[in-house]
């Protein structure tokens, strides 16, 4: 069976932002406008993704 995946991309720099918003980032691999990462589809990953709504985005979700 195949692992359900999610696509993300970033649409805000982490410019000015506090710092947990900037590592949240980068524990999901981005760090630089419109960047996409497809990352396994789990609840800490969606937690993260949640954490950060103002700041990427999920343009795809496959499996």
């Amino acid at each position: 069976m195949a692992k359900k995946t999610i696509v993300v991309k970033q649409i805000a720099s982490p410019t000015r932002r506090p710092a947990d918003q900037r590592a949240t980032l980068v524990g999901l691999g981005l760090n630089k406008m419109n960047r996409t990462r497809e990352l396994e589809d789990t609840p800490s990953i969606r937690g993260m993704v949640n954490k950060i709504p103002h700041m990427v985005k999920i343009i795809e979700e496959r499996g």
